[in-house]
């Protein structure tokens, strides 16, 4: 049995979870809030799990807004979780699947690849003799390399290399290289460095933004500015495509321009953040995002 209450799963309650909040509160949902880190399986429980809040029975829906770092096993926990609340058909929005999809920024980058979204050439692997000999024939093509942690996020640990005899912190990579293809956003004019975040709600391309820093690395945690931005239908077009190729029901993609005009998907986050976005956007994006995933309660439930 399911209660009429919606779950938001988060580690706070921060600027998006009170946005969502008030958004589902005014399409008539009683939310409550809890960490994953809370929840716990129990098989003496009624349906196996215990989550604050949900005694006897499961929420109506379930929205993701964070799951917090941790080691492998509280991670694939946390996952395990999510997993087990879908076996009993609770809506996990976005869903456990997906999740792990854009998490793992080489899984990512496979679909990606897989689907024919022009994604920039990358290298993912354990080896860092195989890292720096790739890096070295990028470099002798004139080209670059960004190495990114794995499961990094908000332009965190990126590092752009130019041979491979770069010096660079090993250990804070976890043993694994994730090495992609530089592609220049540098834009001369305004001398600065650019990209676009599209937010995808219901696979539908609703808001984008342009950031632009001074710096390569152009998220909005490093200090980026956000501009307003109309985007060209191709571009929404292979924003739609991206986070349909991971599975996504709401995602941010990332989308760069290199010199000669091509565009290109360099990242899907299946939980992003949008208080930049929101800044720069007339659309009440909380209200477009709750609404979706009312849309997709109705859908499960009726079932």
């Amino acid at each position: 049995m399911k209660s009429d209450q919606v779950l938001i799963l988060t580690e706070s309650v921060d600027w998006h979870t009170q946005q969502l909040q008030r958004a589902l509160s005014n399409l008539g949902r009683s939310v409550h809030c809890c960490s994953l880190k809370e929840c716990y399986f129990d098989t003496l429980a009624p349906y196996g799990l215990r989550l604050p809040g949900f005694e006897e029975q499961l929420p109506l829906g379930v929205l993701v807004r964070g799951i917090s770092k941790g080691t492998f096993e509280q991670v694939t926990l946390r996952l395990g979780i999510l997993h087990a609340l879908q076996e009993w058909g609770v809506l996990v929005y976005n869903s456990a699947n997906s999740i792990e999809r854009t998490v793992d920024k080489s899984m990512t980058t496979f679909l990606l690849k897989k689907a024919g979204i022009p994604t920039p050439d990358t290298w993912v692997s354990e080896s860092f003799p195989r890292t720096c000999q790739q890096l070295q024939i990028l470099a002798s093509l004139g080209n670059k390399g960004v190495l990114k942690p794995l499961f990094g996020a908000q332009g965190r640990g990126l590092l752009c290399l130019e041979t491979g005899k770069d010096e660079f912190d090993r250990e804070y990579y976890q043993g694994v290289y994730y090495l992609q293809k530089f592609i220049s956003t540098w834009q001369s004019e305004s001398c600065t460095y650019c990209d676009w975040r599209i937010l995808v709600v219901g696979r539908q391309a609703v808001a984008a933004m342009l950031r632009r820093h001074e710096h390569w690395v152009t998220n909005c945690a490093q200090g980026a500015s956000c501009e307003p931005v109309n985007l060209e239908p191709a571009c929404m077009q292979l924003a739609e495509a991206a986070a349909q190729s991971v599975g996504v029901e709401y995602g941010g993609v990332d989308i760069v321009r290199d010199q000669i005009g091509q565009y290109w998907v360099v990242e899907v986050n299946s939980i992003p953040a949008w208080r930049g976005l929101q800044s720069v956007c007339t659309i009440d994006l909380a209200a477009y995002i709750a609404q979706h995933f009312v849309n997709c309660l109705g859908k499960v439930n009726s079932r």
